[in-house]
């Protein structure tokens, strides 16, 4: 997808995760770039996504809310212009 603002959601299980990711791309138009759920430390894994700046803020919000409510959230971040090599490296 075209990158625009960019959203990710963090969380210490798999499940939350997927909740998550659910969550935020039915409260918001935004698009999901990718669920990354990570092998060998602990189900570990994040969401990132992007859309315009207020509806990927307004999306990681209520997919932290998802997580948090677990009190499996570990940390949520909207950078509203991400340089380019941050897809390029990181996802």
């Amino acid at each position: 997808p075209e990158l625009k603002a960019l959203g990710v959601v963090e969380g210490f299980s798999v499940a939350s995760v997927i909740e998550a990711a659910d969550a935020a791309v039915k409260a918001t138009q935004v698009q999901l770039i990718t669920i990354h759920l990570a092998m060998a430390i602990g189900g570990k894994g994040w969401v990132s996504l992007t859309g315009d700046v207020a509806s990927v803020t307004e999306a990681v919000a209520v997919g932290a809310a998802a997580i948090e409510r677990k009190g499996l959230l570990v940390e949520k971040v909207v950078i509203p212009n991400p340089r380019r090599e941050i897809i390029q490296e990181f996802i």
